[in-house]
């Protein structure tokens, strides 16, 4: 009678979803968020758009993390739709560049050594200290799963594992960057060509997004070519589209004859064009030498889209 309640799979609940080395980072993920969440919560406080932006990445990170834990402990991740080592991977990757924007962001907008006035006082000093300390140890926890679930080389694994696969979350995520750069004042419509490299942004943002979400979704196999290969044409036009913007946009910004070589001493610090124009050069360099990286890593990848 008792053999007739036993799961057919095996055991119901999966021990080394907590117990393993990547089951004990997520568990550290859990206690580290929820530590630093509540402490800004609680007595730290936070303002403006950076401590909006904290909080949200915080929260954020540790919902999905929980519910990953709670789908591998109870091996549900199997009724889902899904490629569960892409999303795993993939989140993993986002949870650790969103960790590491909040932990420099908040010590550097909320954390002094000195005493905040009262009502506040010293006592919320303490917190945001201790809030950025748990910051970074939060980060460091993402990415000590990063480090652990990463595709060495030669193994067969999920292609978000992958180096190429890593990278399409740090492409997207400095797009993201950019945009943000480019919406805030930036004047990018003041020329074709800067308009241009704001299409170049915006179509290689999309596309990796797509890519992305293939991946997670499982869906790789039904496209009617190689993904390996749809890949690495993709990534190879990226390059070339990046490459562009790295000489349109520097040249419409910064030449003497379409903009301002230098930071006009007038310019209102927060709220000057320039200092947006020189972000998006900046990052566009970043995210031109990331494309390249991933096209000389997405070569010789090898993946099962069912992982």
């Amino acid at each position: 009678m008792g053999s007739t309640m036993e799961p057919p799979g095996g055991a119901y609940l999966h021990l080394g979803a907590v117990t393993s080395p990547v089951g004990t980072a997520r568990m550290l993920q859990l206690a580290f968020g929820c530590t630093t969440f509540s402490l800004v919560a609680h007595r730290g406080g936070f303002a403006g758009v950076q401590g909006t932006f904290c909080m949200a990445a915080w929260g954020f990170c540790f919902a999905v993390s929980a519910l990953v834990v709670a789908c591998e402990f109870t091996r549900l991740h199997g009724c889902l739709r899904l490629s569960w080592g892409n999303f795993t991977a993939a989140f993993a990757m986002l949870a650790t560049l969103l960790c590491a924007t909040a932990a420099v962001l908040y010590p550097l907008y909320f954390a002094r050594r000195e005493c905040p006035p009262e009502p506040a006082g010293c006592a919320a000093r303490d917190f945001r200290l201790a809030a950025s300390v748990f910051a970074g140890l939060l980060f460091l926890a993402y990415a000590v799963e990063v480090a652990l679930t990463r595709a060495r080389p030669g193994q067969v694994s999920s292609y978000m594992a992958t180096v190429s696969g890593l990278l399409k979350i740090v492409q997207a995520f400095v797009a993201c960057i950019i945009f943000g750069a480019l919406v805030h004042d930036s004047r990018y419509g003041r020329y074709v060509a800067t308009q241009w490299c704001v299409a170049v942004y915006s179509l290689c943002f999309l596309a990796t997004v797509a890519v992305v979400a293939l991946s997670v979704m499982g869906h790789t196999g039904g496209l009617g070519c190689p993904f390996d290969r749809l890949v690495v044409v993709y990534t190879f036009l990226a390059v070339l589209l990046y490459l562009s913007a790295a000489v349109i946009w520097p040249v419409f910004c910064f030449d003497p004859k379409y903009g301002e070589p230098r930071r006009p001493p007038s310019c209102a610090r927060g709220s000057c064009p320039w200092d947006s124009q020189l972000v998006v050069a900046i990052f566009t360099y970043v995210n031109l030498l990331l494309y390249v990286v991933d096209l000389a890593y997405s070569q010789r990848i090898r993946f099962v889209p069912s992982l």
